[in-house]
This record gives structure tokens, C-alpha cells and sequence, in this order.
């Protein structure tokens, strides 16, 4: 398997090659266009409590679509809802954690599943649920805006609006705090912020989809009564 990432950071596409009886599972709606040597089949990948773990838990589809090559030049084209940049995270049998809406493809040898984040995660912006990814394989990951690379030395601390969490090594202390006192919370337009400690690699995005949408909301067109 081989993944081309075109049109970054803004409008980034993946576009994974496979091998004759290579296969790909992607999250539901993402296939931009693939090759007639590609066959296509959906299914909660796990069964149904594991796709409604995935999908009322974890935020995403209840659904994923499994591209498996069925010939030569196979090759599937993916991209996400939301403008923004698409990285690859190799994973050799190590665990990482991705906010809701970050996954956008992994070969089968990974496992995706939600996972409780405890009640220090329950004003994050993300829930109480995460995404836990174990296993070995290019993981492919989406954000909103552009992707930056943080990595933490042991002990070394990072603060994270919990909007621009893309995802993070399992080794990352993680935990969600005031951005100060009170009347900053509520008066800054910061809210709560992610804590995180390392050692570890952390992933950020530049763009907070819950602020996009706290912009667009009041500017919609109303029906005049």
C-alpha cells in the first residue's frame, strides 16, 4: 500500500494504492473516485455495537467502506468533509488517540473503536469519547486546516484549545482545564483548554470546526415571517 497526499495543507486528497488484494477500510462518504480494479463493500466493521460505539460515542459513521484491489492500478482517491490537511501515522503496534472527525482511512490491521476519556474529558468540546487506533499499518488522519507536529519531552507540558486536537501517543498525559480563572473561560472565547504532558507526539490542527460553525450559525439566511 502506497499513500499520495495531494493539495495541501488546504484541500488535501490521499490517494492510496493498492496491491492486488490489498485493502483499505475508509470512513463512510470519503471516496472522492477509484479505480474500476477496486471493489467496494460497506459494513459497522466489528458489528453493531462496535459501529454504534463508533458512531454515538466516537462521532463517527456507524459505517465504514472496506476498498479492497481486484487487479492491476488499483487505487482508491480520499478526502475529508471539511477543508484541511491529511498525514499518514505509521503505527507499529503502539496506540493512539484521535478526536472525532480526525479518522479518515486504516488498512485492516488496524483497530478503530471508541474509547471512554474519563470525567476529565467531559467539557471538552470532543466529549467523553475518543478514538483508539491499535495496531500496524499507515494510519490516515484529516484535519481542519493544517496539521502541526508537536513532540513532548518527558515531563514537558503543552497547552491545546480542545478544538485543534487532532490526536496524540497513548504516553500523553492528557487533561481538560480552565484557560485561567473563571471570568477568562467565560469572557475570552477560549473556554476550556487541553493539558497535555509528555513524553509523546501530539497532532494540532489550525481550525476549530465547533468555532467555524459558532460563525456560521448566526449568519445564516432566516425566512422572514
Amino acid at each position: 500500500m502506497r499513500t499520495d497526499i495531494e493539495y495541501s495543507p488546504s484541500f488535501a486528497m490521499a490517494t492510496v494504492h493498492l496491491d492486488a488484494g490489498e485493502a483499505i477500510q475508509g470512513e463512510a462518504g470519503a471516496m472522492v473516485a477509484m479505480s474500476p480494479t477496486v471493489d467496494i463493500k460497506t459494513s459497522t466493521q466489528g458489528g453493531m455495537l462496535k459501529g454504534l460505539r463508533r458512531s454515538v460515542l466516537g462521532g463517527e459513521s456507524f459505517f465504514l467502506n472496506t476498498f479492497t484491489a481486484t487487479g492491476p492500478d488499483a487505487h482508491v482517491a480520499l478526502a475529508p468533509a471539511l477543508p484541511g490537511d491529511i498525514m499518514t501515522w505509521p503505527l507499529t503496534g503502539n496506540t493512539v488517540y484521535l478526536q472525532s472527525g480526525s479518522f479518515l482511512a486504516a488498512p485492516g490491521s488496524i483497530d478503530i473503536d471508541s474509547k471512554w476519556g474519563g470525567a476529565k474529558t467531559f467539557f471538552s468540546k470532543e466529549g467523553l469519547f475518543m478514538l483508539k487506533c491499535v495496531g500496524v499499518g499507515e494510519l490516515i488522519v484529516s484535519s481542519y486546516g493544517a496539521i502541526q507536529q508537536i513532540d513532548l519531552g518527558a515531563g514537558q507540558s503543552y497547552r491545546v484549545d480542545t478544538g485543534h486536537m487532532v490526536g496524540w501517543d497513548e504516553g500523553v498525559g492528557y487533561d481538560v482545564k480552565k484557560v485561567g480563572n473563571w471570568k477568562s473561560t467565560a469572557l475570552s472565547g477560549e473556554g476550556l483548554v487541553v493539558h497535555l504532558t509528555g513524553p509523546g507526539r501530539v497532532f494540532i490542527q489550525t481550525r476549530s470546526p465547533s468555532s467555524f460553525i459558532e460563525w456560521l450559525v448566526p449568519n445564516l439566511p432566516t425566512q422572514r415571517s
